[in-house]
């Protein structure tokens, strides 16, 4: 018995909890496919591939056609995700944040061609996170369709940069560069203007009228009974992602359910005018980059010009045979998400995965059960796993006794920008906790140097001339140094 269970907690389990289950589904190209095949295509290509989790949901015709889910939210207690589990839903966040902000134009209380600063009681670098902008007067014109194309001039993160700060690469509106930063900068202006919190204005505008009833731009009580873990290319749990603070950029959780009922919303256009909804899915700039990622990289391509390859209002766009498609990634540490709609037949799909490994698989799922061959898959990034090079063998780190009282000085909480780590003890070894995020272990390999078994990150402490430990550095392509705040 023993070992029958140990070979069933390895197969990868299909959920029969599917609120939509057609016998087949029309593809984008008018054939049709078996969901037997369906659940056999996703079955294999997350073995394959080494994912745990991965919930689809497949439109036609502006319906919900196919809405399932596969493997396991955890798989070390063997608990299967369902169509109800609380995914983290990264940059999907981002345009379910612009869908509230057209709104918001659509009422008029939000200008798009307005620059943001004459919104904001005070100059926006007497706001201490603008600080760095004092002395370079093109901030002030920025706008909040700006912010919402990505062509602020803004990095990603300022934490990308060598010297961690803020700064505009280029002249507002005149290229696309993906950017957090610009989205962030709007929900500062929005939530200026309309003296209301972030995850209240969601609530009003998208979350309750949609009925996303486990959606939440921070963790809420009621999703305990059922959420799903993250794990890396590896397969190492990291855990849920339960965020405190809303971020505009990237702090949502949402199930495949609710994100489908979202996506059917923006198919049909509800809450919103024809015009206003045509200028968030209207081309706003050409993208002419080689690759989303580095988004400050200047090398080019015609490659996509073949699709319009665009970016709208909080969505990117492309054409097909089909007509406009609009898009969207959410990609983090063990969370890889896609959603893709063709506008004029009303069809798409939305793949939310709990794997660092998740994007290996959207090029084929894409192709087999929808038809989408048109997918900028390359300029996204989307290597299909069978074409990724070998995974580099993981540092293997040997963990050694470290006397109490020198873990305990090392206790605190360290600052980068607006990135704080608390470090805590915990018996033998230390935890660090990443603002928000769930806190992990640290484990000694030596007085000054720490890991983490479940990521493999490494941290290194400073101790000055007088024995007062002044910063710790997170070793990854390159250092992150964290100064001790207290």
């Amino acid at each position: 018995m023993k070992t029958a269970t140990k070979l069933l907690a390895i197969v990868i389990v299909i959920n029969a909890l599917a609120v939509t289950q057609e016998t087949s589904v029309v593809r984008l190209d008018g054939s049709t496919i078996a969901s037997a095949e369906i659940d056999s295509t996703v079955t294999r290509l997350m073995k394959a591939a080494e994912v745990p989790g991965t919930a689809i949901a497949i439109f036609h015709h502006g319906k919900i056609a196919y809405l399932k889910a596969y493997g396991f939210r955890d798989k070390e207690k063997n608990l299967p995700l369902t169509v109800d589990s609380v995914m983290y839903a990264a940059s999907f966040s981002k345009s379910v944040f612009a869908y509230m902000v057209m709104q918001l134009v659509q009422q008029g209380v939000l200008d798009l061609d307005k620059p943001v600063y004459e919104y904001l009681p005070r100059p926006l670098p007497e706001y201490p996170k603008y600080a760095d902008l004092a002395g370079d007067e093109r901030y002030k014109r920025i706008t909040a369709r700006m912010l919402l194309d990505h062509t602020s001039g803004f990095p990603n993160w300022r934490w990308i940069e060598d010297d961690r700060k803020l700064r505009i690469h280029f002249e507002p509106g005149s290229r696309y560069a993906y950017s957090g930063e610009g989205i962030d900068l709007l929900q500062l202006v929005v939530e200026t203007i309309t003296k209301k919190p972030l995850e209240e204005l969601m609530q009003q505008y998208v979350f309750q009228p949609f009925g996303m009833t486990r959606t939440s731009m921070i963790w809420q009580e009621r999703f305990e009974s059922d959420y799903a873990s993250g794990y890396d290319e590896y397969g190492r749990a990291l855990g849920p992602d339960k965020r405190k603070d809303a971020e505009a950029a990237g702090s949502m959780v949402t199930t495949i359910h609710d994100f489908a009922e979202f996506t059917n919303a923006v198919m049909e256009g509800k809450r919103l005018q024809k015009n206003i909804r045509e200028q968030m899915l209207g081309a706003q700039i050409q993208i002419v980059s080689k690759h989303e990622f580095p988004t400050m990289s200047e090398e080019t391509t015609d490659e996509n010009k073949g699709i319009r390859l665009s970016y709208g209002l909080g969505w990117g766009l492309y054409w097909s045979p089909y007509g406009e498609a609009f898009f969207k990634e959410g990609h983090s540490d063990g969370w890889m998400n896609y959603t893709v709609c063709s506008d004029k037949p009303k069809s798409g799909m939305v793949i939310m995965t709990n794997s660092g490994n998740g994007e290996g698989i959207f090029k084929e799922l894409l192709e087999t059960l929808l038809k989408d061959t048109f997918t900028p898959i390359e300029w996204e990034g989307y290597t299909p796993y069978d074409k990724l090079p070998p995974r580099p063998p993981l540092k293997q780190h040997k963990q050694v006794a470290v006397a109490g009282k020198v873990l305990d000085r090392y206790v605190g909480r360290y600052k980068i920008q607006d990135i704080i780590l608390t470090i805590r003890r915990e018996g033998d070894h230390l935890s660090v906790q990443e603002n928000a995020e769930p806190k992990q272990d640290l484990l000694p390999e030596s007085e000054v140097d720490f890991f983490s078994p479940s990521s493999g990150d490494a941290y290194t402490f400073q101790v000055d001339s007088l024995g007062r430990v002044t910063e710790v550095a997170l070793h990854l392509d390159k250092d992150l140094v964290f100064q001790r705040i207290e």
